[in-house]
């Protein structure tokens, strides 16, 4: 009797863990795993979005600060210019 064509549980064992990239529970392991990776990849992302805009409305708050700054130094040393100039030519 030729033993050859037997498979043997340790045969069918190695089959089943021997999946081929073909399939399909293989490939819906593998997507799970692709989407939970990217999963978490975009929480990540969203983290760092809103980490961004609120570094980003704090600038914009400190510009609109500086720049009212800026203006209110401008009319005062317009002002003071003005006043040197009066007591300069009377």
């Amino acid at each position: 009797m030729r033993r050859s064509n037997v498979l043997t549980r340790a045969d069918i064992k190695r089959l089943k863990e021997d999946r081929g990239p073909s399939d399909l529970t293989r490939q819906i392991e593998d997507l799970q795993k692709q989407k939970e990776y990217l999963q978490s990849q975009c929480r990540n992302a969203g983290r760092t979005i809103l980490e961004l805009n609120a570094k980003y409305e704090g600038m914009i708050r400190e510009v609109d600060r500086l720049s009212e700054e800026n203006s209110n130094l401008k009319t005062m040393m317009k002002g003071a210019n003005e006043r040197d100039s009066d007591n300069n030519s009377g």
